[in-house]
């Protein structure tokens, strides 16, 4: 639902209640991830996407059924059919499991605060009950940045369990689902939760006030990082040649890392490639909790930087983790070519990808991590008909009530 926290915080501010259509499992080349929503309100204006297109229609008259009838929350399963080509379905042969609940603003005012901290981009996070009990279904409990519980439907046991699961998943940043319960001792309850996080934007930190910083601080601006570029070099480390840079920090590279804030989603890049830099601060960044570090130059450049390393107490399991040469091997032999081959690497890392082109891997191009399965419907279900543009169409999806119980561098590195 974050991805809409603009339109979602002005519509509760304004008490307006809305249809809440949110992705909960994905399999196969779904285009969107899970937690993605779309959202109707009564005037019939919808916000947001799931799909990319395919099956939008489908799901907005679903919208409109559950807030006009205020029935229980619905859910609904869409595939692509070979039997029908013009069904409503997925055309990339993905599959979805989407969950439809009714949001009444008044009666869960903790969802606007938790929007409204995220549509000003802030961290917080909201947990949604999209499997369990008929008492539980539908109810959600929001947190701050702090992870402090600002508000919730569950009770205290059920809140407890939620809002602990809920807390690691905002530290890490990532949206999730999970199932959780069937502890006595905790949360008695079987529940499947799906915890919506905003995050505060990652952190890109580039050491070397050079031109492919420059590059790569604008790549990074485009993915939503927050840059720091680092010199102790004051000539060189001017806000004006580094316009797309957040901050602009004239320090020792290593002096500076070891007093600023790192997490798991940090990306640290090495472009001095000037050993008096390079070997204080690699020696300090493998040894941090962050998701990458890479360092620029050749490969007898990084020969002898592993060298020095391990003479400076590096292991041979930390020196793993370093992406040198750094970037994907692109053919990148301009700064802003090689920008896009060490973003690339970074985007690639976390998820285990391959760097390869597409053409030449098999299996679904959408990669979720961890994997999001969707819950196929069981027992009966049926053929849904709603109205499409200037006719009926058949969907093959299927709505039911939830259960009852229930490495090489650019050549133009040196």
């Amino acid at each position: 639902m974050l991805n809409i926290a603009d339109t979602l915080h002005r519509w509760c501010a304004e008490q307006r209640p809305f249809t809440l259509a949110t992705v909960v499992g994905v399999t196969g080349s779904a285009p969107l991830p899970v937690g993605t929503s779309v959202a109707v309100d009564e005037d019939g204006t919808a916000v947001g996407s799931i799909s990319g297109g395919c099956v939008e229609g489908a799901v907005y008259e679903l919208c409109r059924q559950v807030l006009e009838d205020r029935t229980a929350p619905q859910r609904a399963w869409f595939g692509y059919s070979d039997e029908d080509a013009f069904a409503v379905g997925l055309t990339c042969g993905g599959e979805l499991d989407v969950h439809v609940q009714r949001i009444d603003p008044a009666t869960q005012p903790h969802l606007a605060t938790a929007l409204t901290q995220a549509a000003n981009g802030r961290a917080a996070a909201v947990a949604q009950v999209v499997d369990g009990p008929p008492h539980l279904l539908g109810g959600l409990l929001a947190l701050d940045g702090e992870g402090r519980v600002s508000g919730t439907d569950l009770d205290t046991d059920t809140n407890s369990a939620v809002a602990d699961h809920a807390r690691a998943l905002l530290r890490a940043g990532r949206t999730a689902r999970s199932h959780l319960g069937g502890d006595a001792a905790t949360c008695p309850e079987q529940l499947t939760v799906l915890v919506h996080v905003a995050a505060t934007r990652p952190r890109l930190l580039i050491f070397g006030a050079v031109d492919f910083a420059a590059a790569l601080s604008q790549a990074g601006r485009l993915l939503g990082y927050r840059i720091t570029v680092c010199d102790a070099r004051p000539i060189f480390a001017t806000p004006a040649r580094f316009p797309h840079a957040d901050e602009v920090v004239v320090d020792w590279p290593h002096r500076y890392l070891a007093q600023t804030a790192v997490d798991a989603r940090t990306a640290i890049c090495v472009l001095t490639h000037d050993a008096k830099f390079d070997i204080p601060l690699l020696r300090l960044a493998l040894t941090l909790p962050v998701g990458y570090v890479g360092a620029m130059g050749s490969r007898r450049t990084h020969n002898e930087r592993l060298r020095l390393l391990g003479q400076a107490g590096i292991t041979t399991r930390q020196l793993a983790v370093l992406h040198s040469p750094i970037g994907l091997d692109l053919g990148a032999r301009t700064p802003e070519e090689t920008a896009v081959s060490i973003t690339a690497e970074i985007i690639a890392h976390p998820n285990g990808a391959s760097g390869l082109p597409l053409s030449q891997r098999t299996g679904p191009i959408h990669r979720t991590a961890p994997r999001q399965d969707i819950n196929r419907p069981t027992g009966d279900t049926a053929r849904v008909t709603v109205p499409a543009a200037g006719a009926d169409r058949v969907l093959h999806g299927i709505t039911h009530a939830l259960p009852q119980s229930q490495n090489v561098s650019s050549p133009r590195q040196q």
